[in-house]
C-alpha cells in the first residue's frame, strides 16, 4: 500500500472516504505581517495582535476600549507608515513574509534530500496571512498524520512562542483526526545558531573599521512577565555569554539591550534606544547592532534599529553605526534551523 496516496484506510468499508496519510509536515511559524501597510489592513494586523492576552494581559474590559477607541484608531497610520517604508513594493509584501517564505524553500530543499516525499515543510504566521489553521489543514489534506510545529523564536516567551503553540493547538482542536504533534522548544544556546551568529558578526566585521562594541538588541518584554516566571531574560543574556564565547571576545566587547518598549509598564533594562546615546556620549563613537531574537528581518529590525535607534546614535555623537541583518536565509542559518529540525524527527523518521 503507497501511504502517501489517497487509499482506503486498512481494514475500512468499500463506502469509506479515501484518506491520505503516512506523511510528517513541518511547519515554521513567525510573528506575522499586515497584507497592506494601508489603514484597514494594519487596523485588523493590530487588532488581532494587540487582543492576544499573551501580548497584553491587561482585563478585556478595561483593554479593548481603549484599544478600539483610541489606539486602533492613531496607531495604524504611524504604524503603516513605518512598514511602508520597509516594504517590499516588488512582491507586494513585508520583508518578513518575503524573507520566510525564502527560508522554506532553503530548509524544505535540505529537508526533502534527505527524507524525500515523506516530509512536507510548509510556514504560517501567528497573527494575519497565513494563518496557523489554515496551514495545518493544508498539511493534513496532503497526508500529514504527524507534525513538527517550530517556532522560529531561538529564545522562549509567554509573548511568542507561548501564543503561537497556543494557536497549533487551536487549529487541531478542530480535526475530526488530529495528527500527533511536537513542539520545537527555544533554540537559543543550540551550537549551530550561535555558529551562525558568529558568523553573521565576523562577516560584517571584515568590511568595516572595527566597532568599539556590539550590541545585542533583544525585543523587551514587562519585567513583571520575568518576576512571574518567564524565562526569556535569561536566555537572552546566555546567547549574548555564548557568541561573546564562540567570537573570543572580553565582557567590554559586547552588551546585551532591550528594544521595542510598549505602554507605561517598566520593561526588562537597559533600553536599547537609550543606551547607544550612552555609549556615544561615553565616547564609543563606532558601534554594530545585532538582533539575536529575530530570525528574519522585520519592522523592529529594519525600521527600529536600522532607522530609529541609529537616529538616537547619531544624535548623541555617533559617528559609525552599523546593523548586522538578521539571519534570514543565510546557509548557516538554513542548516541550524534543519538540524533542529532533524532532532525533532527522531522516532518518527
Amino acid at each position: 500500500m503507497n501511504m502517501m496516496n489517497p487509499t482506503p484506510l486498512p481494514h475500512a468499508g468499500a463506502d469509506h472516504p479515501k484518506v491520505k496519510f503516512g506523511k510528517v509536515g513541518i511547519l515554521l511559524a513567525n510573528l506575522g505581517t499586515p497584507d497592506n501597510y494601508t489603514y484597514w489592513p494594519m487596523r485588523r494586523y493590530l487588532n488581532e495582535f494587540l487582543s492576544d492576552k499573551r501580548v497584553v494581559d491587561i482585563a478585556s474590559w478595561k483593554w479593548q476600549p481603549l484599544l478600539q477607541l483610541i489606539i486602533l484608531s492613531k496607531r495604524p497610520f504611524a504604524s503603516g507608515a513605518a512598514y511602508k517604508s520597509i516594504w517590499n513594493h516588488d512582491k507586494g509584501e513585508s520583508p518578513l513574509l518575503t524573507i520566510t517564505k525564502e527560508q522554506t524553500a532553503a530548509i524544505a530543499e535540505l529537508v526533502k534530500a534527505k527524507y524525500g516525499d515523506k516530509v512536507e515543510v510548509d510556514f504560517c504566521m501567528r497573527y494575519g496571512n497565513p494563518s496557523t489553521k489554515s496551514k495545518v489543514k493544508e498539511l493534513i489534506a496532503k497526508g500529514c498524520d504527524k507534525i513538527v510545529f517550530f517556532p522560529l523564536y531561538p529564545h522562549y516567551a509567554g509573548a511568542t512562542s507561548a501564543t503561537a503553540n497556543d494557536q497549533f493547538f487551536r487549529a487541531l482542536m478542530e480535526e475530526k483526526w488530529q495528527p500527533s504533534s511536537r513542539t520545537v522548544p527555544a533554540y537559543f544556546e543550540h551550537p549551530a545558531y550561535i555558529d551562525a551568529l558568529a558568523q553573521s558578526v565576523e562577516r560584517a566585521y571584515e568590511g568595516i573599521e572595527r566597532p568599539d562594541i556590539l550590541v545585542c538588541s533583544y525585543h523587551g518584554m514587562p519585567i513583571r512577565y520575568l518576576m512571574e516566571g518567564d524565562p526569556y531574560h535569561c536566555q537572552c543574556q546566555k546567547t549574548t555569554r555564548l557568541l561573546k564565547e564562540r567570537l573570543g571576545w572580553a565582557d567590554t566587547d559586547i552588551t546585551t539591550t532591550f528594544q521595542s518598549v510598549f505602554g507605561r509598564e517598566e520593561w526588562l533594562k537597559p533600553y536599547t534606544v537609550e543606551e547607544v546615546a550612552r555609549l556615544a556620549e561615553a565616547g564609543k563613537k563606532k558601534i554594530a547592532v545585532i538582533a539575536p531574537a529575530f530570525s528574519a528581518d522585520c519592522i523592529e529590525t529594519l525600521e527600529e534599529i536600522n532607522e530609529e535607534i541609529k537616529e538616537s546614535f547619531e544624535e548623541a555623537g555617533g559617528e559609525q553605526f552599523t546593523y548586522i541583518p538578521c539571519l534570514n536565509d543565510e546557509p548557516a542559518h538554513v542548516d541550524a534551523l534543519s538540524q533542529i529540525i532533524d532532532d525533532n524527527l527522531k522516532g518518527w523518521l
